[in-house]
């Protein structure tokens, strides 16, 4: 008498999410990138000696001084929001089944979204880390990126007038989502199976 086969238990549907691999913080984007620096520090060398070198790397860590705290206070609320925000309703309204609407909540949550490249990319990785796919950051990312209404505020209205600010908004309206969509058809084609392998 042959036993029955053993079959894997269907996965709970309270089952929490797998928690995303952590990044290498070396990888060959960073190799790139030090072998320029590295290139570019030689050829300053050669052309203006030491003190070249010393001038920029000195203005460079002042610079970075500057900008570090707007990158934790970033990085802070990324992972605060990660936190915070519930990953069923998320998931739900964001979602790769969230269709239309969920690329137009996206599109709705970059354009009001405030701050600068701070603010967004670790809010954007807050959204997928909680259950929103790609085609809806995407939209959240692009519609910050064209129709964020603090850039437009601050710079466009007082430089280019409201009638230009209004009408390059308007057009760039569709994009995000149009953009979402196709990254949404992409990434399905792509990772048929869910997450791309890190």
């Amino acid at each position: 008498m042959s036993e029955p086969p053993t079959t894997d238990p269907a996965p709970a549907d309270d089952a929490e999410p797998k928690p995303r691999r952590a990044r290498k913080p070396v990888g060959w984007s960073m190799i790139v990138i030090g072998a320029l620096v590295a290139v570019c520090a030689a050829i300053v060398w050669r052309r203006d000696g030491i003190d070249g070198v010393l001038n920029i790397l000195t203005h460079d860590l002042w610079l970075f001084g500057e900008i570090i705290p707007r990158v934790l206070a970033g990085c802070l609320l990324g992972t605060f929001i990660a936190e915070i925000l519930p990953h069923e309703k998320v998931s739900r309204s964001l979602g790769p089944e969230s269709g239309l609407k969920g690329l137009l909540i996206g599109t709705a949550f970059g354009a009001i979204l405030p701050g600068g490249p701070f603010t967004a990319y670790p809010v954007a990785a807050a959204l997928l880390t909680v259950g929103a796919d790609f085609g809806a950051t995407i939209a959240m990312v692009v519609s910050w990126t064209l129709i964020g209404y603090g850039r437009a505020v601050a710079w466009e209205l007082p430089i280019l007038g409201t009638e230009f600010t209004l009408w390059r908004a308007v057009i760039s309206l569709p994009i995000p989502v149009l953009a979402g969509w196709l990254g949404r058809f992409v990434y399905v084609r792509m990772y048929p199976k869910g997450e791309p392998s890190e």
